[in-house]
Parts: structure tokens; C-alpha cells; sequence
């Protein structure tokens, strides 16, 4: 009788543990729920819920929720689990790396790019990157693959498959021109160099194509890349500095070019090869072409009196050498309230938008500029558009306001968006398509 008293205690305290174990988790997976329900709420709020780029979408049937893809993702509340089931909240800070997507255990996740409701324009590419014209390649973030690792695997892959259709007995001056000195173009070049291709590497402005304009101090890298003649780099929270400088040093060690300041405004066939015209006359042949342009284009102007004033930029690079001016700082995306941001330390800043609030921020700036509006430091003109610019003031038409606005200013700074290469590709004789929600990567089952 005793023995079954102590057996029925000991199974008994066994049981009850394990009810409070099961109770404690089960209480925690619910408070979780609710904190990423609340998170999707606020995300809807403020207009960063939907998608503007390649993004994760979750298999419900499938999902585990193993967290795997939480902890890949090195952007934070991309991801969360909600209701048991992996669910998407930031989805516009989705920058498209693809961690979630390898680190995923049942293969529940898909990229894809666009929505339903809002299309993303992008080029026919094959799995070779080459698109409908035969002989012209597309890697990095015009092919919709924007971050930097990803940009530098594919770069690399596509020379690879360039390689395999070369001449030897070509009469072209290269084997291949590489356009963009972007991460795309600056793996391919470093490709070409490994297989011993005769490559040409033309760029519309600086190495680094976009990372180029951004500021000096931005984190541009979070994740490791393998860049080819170099190896991986196992490089976190890295600048924009410090990346230019790792791939200048790379460049230069296997002697390698950039032809920087050289934009590429005609690719013509010829020979059963290809006739490349850049801005100042020049033009080069070549059997191969690889457009690594990215979806920036040209910087869009307002077209309004003064913009052609020395004073009027599209990008910030040294802001730490600036200070004591007035400046005006125009935009409403990321890249205006980080230069704003990092303007306002030394200099008196106005910030117009030509809408009643911002919106897609990320939550980082969101909260800065909430900060430094706080405090005074950023003047923020809503519903204002710029409408003319002189050597000392600016003009601005403000909502409700007749007589508009005139402020003192040193220099403006216009983010206005870019105007995507969409002609040029058409030009070239690319096909556009318009992908409403199409997966571009997804396990094969």
C-alpha cells in the first residue's frame, strides 16, 4: 500500500510539473501571439505592412513554428509567430536576403515580389540570368535581388555562365563589358579576372553604385558574402566606408579598372555581338554584355527654376563636413530623414514632404525623427512643395498657405525617388513584365 501511495505522489508530482511546464509555455506562445498581433497592427498603421520589394510569404500548412526563420533574419520584426504560424509584419523593411527561406525546416517559405494590388517592374531572366535578348545578362537588384550578398552570388554565377558561350576567335575588343560597379559588377569583374576574360567594367558614376550614395557612416552589410579572388568576408554591421574600401582594396590587389563617370546610353548588336555607347562618344565591342545597373536609374528631379544651381544635390556623402548651414532637405522616404538626421547635428535643417505625414519609415528613423523633431532640431514642412531655388532662399508651397513660404537657405538636398532604366532596357530590346505577387525563389516539392 505504500509503495502504490509513493508511486501515485511521485507520478502525481511528476504529472503536475509537467501541467505547469505545459501551462507556462503554452501561456508564453499566447502572450507572444498577441505582442506580434499588436506589432501587424501598428506595421498597418504606419503603412509598412505592405510590401515594396521581395518579401517572405508563409505556407500556414506547412509552418512548424520553429522560429528558424525569426532568428535568420538579421532585420528584426520582418517575421513573428503568431497563432502558431510564421506571419509577416514589417513587410516593406523586407530587404530580400533570403534567410528565412534556406533557414526554414519544412520549406514553408517563398519570395516574391510584387502584390496583388501593387506590381513590380522587372526584366526577362532566365536561370542562366540571361534575358530574351541573347547574349545580355541581368544580375543584382534589377533582376529583384537587392541585397548585397545576393547581388555578389549572382554576379558571380552569371559570369560563370557567360563563360561557357565565349569565342576565342571572336574579333570583339572584350569578351565581356560589365555595366554597373555596383556588388553585382564588382563580383562579375572580379569573375571575369578569375576565368581570365578580357572585361571592360563601366560605371554611371562611383564604385559601389548605389552603396556609393549613401552616407559615409550607413550600415549597408549584415550579413557574409563570398566575393570571388578574395574569399568570404565575415563582415557585421558594416558602413558604407568600409565596404568601398574593402572592394577598392580587393580591385586594385587583382588589378582591376572601374571605368567610373562612363554611362552606357546604347547597346547595339552587331556581329553576333554588341556595339556599347556610353555619354561622352565613346563605344567599345564585345561579345557578352552584363547590366548590373540596379533599380535606382537617374535621380529624379522636381524640374522646377534653379534645380541646375550648384547648390542642388541628390545624394549626401560627407555630411560630418558640413556645418553652419541652412539647408532644406527634401523627401519623405529613408534616404531624405537619414540625411536630415544626420545634417541637423551641425546645421539648421527644414525638411519638406509633399504629404500630410510620413509613412514606410523605418522604425529606427520613424523614432529618430520623432526625437528630433521633439527637440527642435529638424523643422518638418508637411504638404510643401519646393517651387523654386536661388543662391540664398528657397521657395515652398505650403498647403493652406496662399502666399507660400521663402527660407534662407545654403543647399538643398532632393530625394525624390529614382527613375528606373525601364526605357533604357526596352531600348535595348529587353521585355518588361510587370510581377503582381510572382514567386521569384521557392522550393521545388
Amino acid at each position: 500500500m505504500d509503495i502504490l501511495v509513493e508511486k501515485i505522489l511521485i507520478y502525481g508530482a511528476v504529472g503536475l510539473f509537467l501541467f505547469i511546464v505545459v501551462y507556462i509555455y503554452i501561456r508564453k506562445l499566447k502572450k507572444e501571439s498577441q505582442v506580434v498581433g499588436e506589432k501587424i497592427k501598428i506595421a498597418k498603421e504606419e503603412g509598412m505592412y505592405e510590401p515594396v520589394s521581395l518579401h517572405p510569404v508563409v505556407d500556414v500548412n506547412s509552418c512548424i513554428q520553429s522560429g528558424a526563420c525569426i532568428r535568420a533574419c538579421p532585420e528584426h520584426d520582418i517575421l513573428g509567430i503568431r497563432k502558431g504560424k510564421a506571419r509577416v509584419i514589417n513587410a516593406s523593411q523586407c530587404v530580400g536576403h533570403g534567410a528565412c527561406f534556406h533557414a526554414c525546416p519544412t520549406e514553408a517559405i517563398s519570395l516574391h515580389i510584387g502584390t496583388e494590388k501593387r506590381g513590380v517592374d522587372l526584366p526577362h531572366v532566365n536561370q542562366f540570368f540571361e534575358s530574351n535578348v541573347k547574349g545580355v545578362f541581368i544580375a543584382g537588384e534589377m533582376g529583384g535581388m537587392g541585397l548585397i550578398k545576393n547581388s555578389v552570388e549572382q554576379g558571380k554565377q552569371a559570369v560563370d555562365n557567360i563563360v561557357k558561350g565565349l569565342n576565342p576567335k571572336s574579333n570583339a575588343e572584350y569578351g565581356l563589358i560589365i555595366v554597373g560597379a555596383g556588388p553585382a559588377g564588382i563580383s562579375a569583374s572580379l569573375e571575369a579576372k578569375k576565368h581570365k576574360i578580357k572585361a571592360l567594367t563601366l560605371e554611371q558614376d562611383s564604385l559601389g553604385g548605389t552603396v556609393f550614395t549613401f552616407p559615409r557612416a550607413k550600415i549597408v552589410m549584415t550579413s557574409a558574402m563570398d566575393l570571388p579572388l578574395h574569399g568570404k568576408i565575415k563582415l557585421f554591421e558594416t558602413s558604407k566606408a568600409e565596404l568601398l574600401n574593402l572592394w577598392t582594396s580587393v580591385l586594385e590587389n587583382n588589378g582591376i579598372k572601374i571605368h567610373e563617370n562612363k554611362k552606357v546610353e546604347q547597346i547595339i548588336p552587331e556581329n553576333g555581338g554588341f556595339v556599347v555607347h556610353t555619354k561622352d562618344g565613346s563605344k567599345y565591342t564585345t561579345q557578352r554584355v552584363l547590366l548590373g545597373i540596379g533599380r535606382r536609374g537617374t535621380p529624379r528631379k522636381l524640374n522646377i527654376p534653379g534645380e541646375e544651381m550648384p547648390n542642388v544635390a541628390y545624394r549626401l556623402l560627407e555630411p560630418e563636413l558640413i556645418e553652419g548651414k541652412k539647408i532644406v532637405v527634401v523627401g519623405g522616404g529613408d534616404s531624405a530623414i537619414e540625411s536630415a538626421l544626420l545634417l541637423a547635428d551641425q546645421n539648421q535643417v527644414t525638411l519638406s514632404y509633399r504629404k500630410d505625414a510620413f509613412s514606410r519609415l523605418k522604425p529606427r528613423n520613424n523614432q529618430s525623427l520623432k526625437e528630433a523633431i521633439k527637440s527642435q532640431k529638424i523643422n518638418v514642412s508637411l504638404n510643401s512643395n519646393l517651387t523654386s531655388i536661388e543662391e540664398k532662399v528657397v521657395s515652398l508651397k505650403v498647403a493652406g498657405n496662399d502666399n507660400g513660404l521663402q527660407l534662407e537657405n545654403d543647399l538643398v538636398y532632393i530625394f525624390a525617388g529614382g527613375e528606373l532604366p525601364t526605357q533604357f532596357l526596352k531600348n535595348v530590346g529587353i521585355n518588361i513584365t510587370r510581377k503582381f505577387g510572382e514567386a521569384i525563389l521557392k522550393h521545388e516539392k
